[in-house]
């Protein structure tokens, strides 16, 4: 069985194409199983042009699979909801919680624009906290629960518990796992979690290899310390992982 991976929307884009950038994400993938949409990039115009631009059609994705609710990632969500009523959406437990930044001295919304009313008018909703296989050999990565690593943390990225302003613990950060006959394929949405934490949770639940990682890392705010020791860890750990860091089109993936 083929896994076919497309990038929908990523901050770039292939030269010599009318696809358009913006900052978000959002991965079409598909197999003989079905087609799941990972996130929903940051807009609907961007998401609906580039989706007619690839030749790929909301109606017919199976499931939908939300790494987390910042708006860079589900700001396309209503016009995929729009146009089909019969997909599945998965996110965590914790990902209505209002997330917000604090910018020029403004707590701003970061979150998803649509209330959990309004979702389950459309969709069947699926929260979980725990690893869910969306379809066979996909699967949800649940809450990465361990961060004895650093995390993909902005610092002014807050929620509001009793009436007091906390760190986003980003409890409802997820990613992909794909198992293929070589090993496992991690797709991640920001990362938020931190990309170390997230392979070692991914091992500790998965019990197999990764032999490539795709999406974004959050790594924008690391230093040069932090940055050596992923590095290190990657070279020590993972010295045979295929990384994709670049904008994939029609990348397939060979069971």
């Amino acid at each position: 069985m083929t896994i076919k991976v497309i990038c929908v929307i990523d901050n770039t884009v292939l030269k010599d194409t009318d696809l358009r950038g913006e900052h978000g994400l959002s991965f079409w993938i598909e197999s003989d199983k079905g087609v799941v949409l990972f996130d929903t990039g940051q807009t609907a115009s961007v998401l609906s042009h580039n989706m007619e631009s690839l030749g790929l059609s909301p109606q017919d994705i199976n499931n939908l699979v939300l790494s987390h609710a910042h708006y860079d990632h589900t700001g396309g969500l209503e016009a995929i909801l729009s146009k089909n009523t019969k997909l599945t959406l998965h996110a965590h437990t914790d990902f209505f919680q209002p997330r917000y930044s604090l910018r020029k001295g403004e707590y701003m919304s970061i979150g998803i624009d649509m209330d959990k009313t309004a979702i389950e008018k459309h969709a069947k909703l699926m929260l979980s906290d725990v690893p869910t296989e969306v379809y066979p050999n996909l699967w949800t990565t649940g809450e990465i629960t361990d961060r004895s690593d650093l995390e993909g943390r902005s610092n002014n990225h807050l929620i509001k518990v009793n009436d007091e302003w906390k760190p986003d613990p980003y409890r409802d950060d997820m990613s992909i796992v794909l198992k293929t006959s070589g090993g496992l394929v991690l797709i991640c949405g920001c990362c938020h979690a931190g990309i170390l934490n997230t392979l070692s949770h991914v091992e500790q639940n998965f019990k197999e290899s990764i032999h490539t990682i795709i999406g974004g890392t959050h790594l924008v705010t690391a230093d040069g310390q932090y940055m050596d020791h992923v590095i290190s860890v990657f070279t020590e750990r993972y010295p045979k992982v295929v990384f994709y860091h670049q904008p994939l089109h029609r990348r397939k993936l060979n069971r």
